[in-house]
C-alpha cells in the first residue's frame, strides 16, 4: 500500500509541475511567505527601536526632581496643579544654592495656571506636554498692568497666565521640544460671543524679572498674546516653536516684549493668529506715566507667518519708547503684512533706530508699513497732544516676490517720519500699476538700486553715496488703501 502511494506521488508531482499555472501558484505562494516573514521581521525591529528608552534628561542645576515625585500624572486627565505648586516649592529651597531643575516626562499634564520661581529650570521632556485647564474659573484674576491702566479688553482685573512669574532671576524654561499648550480654543469662542467678563490671560507671562531663558519648546494656542516678558532684562528666546490657528484665534501674539531690556529672539518658527513678535512699551497716558522703554532687542534668524497683522510690529502701545532694535534674517511668507510699525496721537513716547536687514518676503499683500493712524485708546483720558516721535529707520537688502504693496509709509502733518533709509531692495510684486510704492509726510533717502521705483518723497542717492536727486515733496501723500 505505501509503495502504491509513493508511486502515485512521483506521477502526479511532475503533472502538476508541468501544469504552467499550478507553478506559478507555487511560486507566489512562496515568495509571498518569504516576503511575510522579512518585513515581520523589519516591523519588530522598528517596533524594537521604538521602544528604546527615553532620551535622558540632563542635569542643568545642582539638583534635580520629577514631576511625578509630587504627585503628577500625565494622563490629560488628573489635575496637576497641586504637584506644580509642590514641585516649584522644593525647588525654591535650593535657590542660594545654585537652583534646581523640574523635569516634566512624557505625557500629559494638565494643570491650572501655576507660579515659576528663582534659579529654576522647567525642562519639558520629549512628548511632554503641559495642557491648561480651560475653564476660566480656575484662572487667578490679577492686577491690570501698570503701564496699560486697565485689563486690555475689560476694565478692572485681568486673568493671569498660564506659567507665570514676578520678581525672578534666573528663570530657565527648555526641554527636547516638549510643548505648552493653553487650549485657547475655549477662551477665543467665548471672546467672539463676547462672554469673559476680564481680559484673556498670556500663555507664559514674566514679570519685572530678569536672565530669562526659553528655548528648544514648542508653545500653542494661548488664549491671549503668548509670550509675554513684562519689564524684564536680559530675555533669550531661542529655538522656539510657536503656534495657533491663522483665523479665528485673535490677540495669539507669538513674542510681546513690553518695557524691557537686552532682548535676543533667535532661531524661531511662529506662526499665529496675529502679529508674530509685536515690541511694545505701554498705552497712552499710562506708559508714558510709567516710563519704561523697550530697548537693545535683536530678532534674528525667523521664519513668520501671520495672515491677520503682521510677522514683526512695533507698536501700536509703545508710549514708554521703543529704541536701538535690528531685525535681520527674516523671513515672512503667507501673510497680510511682514513689518510694520504703528502708533498713533496720544501715544506718545518715539520710536527710533530701528535697522531692518536681509529681509524676505513671500506671497505678502503689504510689505513695509509705518502707520500714524492706529487711533485705539484706553479711555477717553488720553492727550490727543501727546505726539509719539518716528525717526532713524534703515531698510537694507529687502527681497521677495508675490508683494501687492511693498512700501506704505503713511506719515502726516502731526507726525512726520524723520531719517529713513532703503538700500539694496527688489520686490517681486503682484499689482504692476502706479501706487505700489506709498509715501505721506516722509523724509528719508535710497541708496543705489530700488525696486519697485521709490515715491518722489525721498532723496535718491547712487551706489557710491553721491547725492543724484533732492526731493523737493517729503509731504507729498500718495498713499491708497484701496487695494
Amino acid at each position: 500500500m505505501v509503495h502504491q502511494q509513493r508511486l502515485d506521488l512521483k506521477r502526479w508531482v511532475p503533472s502538476f509541475l508541468s501544469n504552467h499555472k499550478a507553478l506559478f501558484v507555487v511560486v507566489w505562494i512562496v515568495g509571498f511567505a518569504t516576503v511575510f516573514l522579512w518585513q515581520r521581521n523589519i516591523v519588530d525591529g522598528l517596533l524594537y527601536f521604538r521602544r528604546a528608552p527615553a532620551r535622558p534628561l540632563p542635569r542643568l542645576r545642582p539638583a534635580a526632581f520629577n514631576l511625578t515625585d509630587f504627585g503628577g500624572v500625565g494622563d490629560g486627565a488628573t489635575d496637576n496643579t497641586a504637584a506644580f505648586e509642590r514641585a516649584v516649592a522644593a525647588v525654591a529651597k535650593f535657590r542660594r544654592r545654585g537652583g534646581a531643575q523640574l523635569n516634566v516626562p512624557a505625557g500629559r499634564w494638565l494643570t491650572a495656571p501655576f507660579n515659576l520661581t528663582s534659579h529654576m529650570t522647567l525642562f519639558l521632556a520629549e512628548d511632554a506636554v503641559i495642557v491648561g485647564v480651560d475653564d476660566e474659573k480656575y484662572w487667578p484674576l490679577m492686577p491690570p498692568l501698570p503701564s496699560y491702566g486697565y485689563g486690555r479688553e475689560h476694565p478692572g482685573p485681568r486673568y493671569g497666565s498660564l506659567i507665570h512669574g514676578q520678581n525672578l532671576k534666573d528663570v530657565v524654561i527648555t526641554g527636547h521640544n516638549g510643548t505648552i499648550d493653553g487650549q485657547g480654543q475655549t477662551w477665543w469662542k467665548k471672546y467672539r460671543q463676547k462672554l469673559l467678563n476680564h481680559t484673556r490671560g498670556p500663555l507664559v507671562q514674566l514679570m519685572w524679572s530678569s536672565d530669562i531663558v526659553i528655548s528648544n519648546i514648542t508653545l500653542r494656542n494661548s488664549p491671549f498674546w503668548t509670550l509675554h516678558p513684562y519689564d524684564c532684562k536680559n530675555v533669550t528666546v531661542r529655538n522656539v516653536t510657536i503656534l495657533a490657528p491663522i483665523s479665528e484665534a485673535p490677540n495669539t501674539d507669538g513674542i510681546d516684549p513690553d518695557s524691557c531690556e537686552d532682548v535676543v529672539i533667535e532661531d524661531c518658527y511662529i506662526s499665529v493668529g496675529d502679529d508674530g513678535i509685536a515690541i511694545k512699551s505701554g498705552w497712552d497716558q499710562y506708559g508714558i506715566a510709567y516710563g519704561r522703554p523697550s530697548v537693545n532687542i535683536l530678532i534674528r534668524n525667523l521664519v513668520v507667518r501671520s495672515m491677520v497683522s503682521a510677522g514683526v510690529s512695533i507698536g501700536s502701545e509703545m508710549s514708554g519708547g521703543v529704541s536701538n532694535v535690528t531685525v535681520e534674517n527674516l523671513l515672512v511668507w503667507d501673510s497680510r503684512r511682514a513689518v510694520r510699525i504703528k502708533t498713533a496721537p496720544g501715544r506718545g513716547g518715539y520710536v527710533r533706530n530701528i535697522s531692518y536687514r536681509n529681509l524676505t518676503f513671500d506671497n505678502v499683500r503689504v510689505g513695509i508699513v509705518i502707520k500714524t493712524d492706529y487711533n485705539e485708546h484706553p479711555d477717553e483720558g488720553y492727550d490727543p497732544k501727546a505726539l509719539p516721535i518716528l525717526e532713524g529707520f534703515s531698510f537694507v537688502s529687502v527681497h521677495g516676490q508675490g508683494v501687492r504693496v511693498p512700501v506704505r509709509i503713511h506719515g502726516s502733518e502731526q507726525i512726520p517720519i524723520r531719517n529713513i533709509t532703503f538700500r539694496d531692495m527688489s520686490v517681486g510684486i503682484s499689482y504692476k500699476k502706479k501706487h505700489i510704492f506709498q509715501c505721506a509726510f516722509v523724509q528719508g533717502r535710497v541708496m543705489g538700486t530700488v525696486f519697485p521705483a521709490p515715491c518722489e518723497n525721498l532723496d535718491l542717492y547712487d551706489e557710491q553715496g553721491q547725492l543724484v536727486r533732492r526731493s523737493s515733496s517729503q509731504n507729498m501723500t500718495d498713499i491708497d488703501y484701496d487695494f
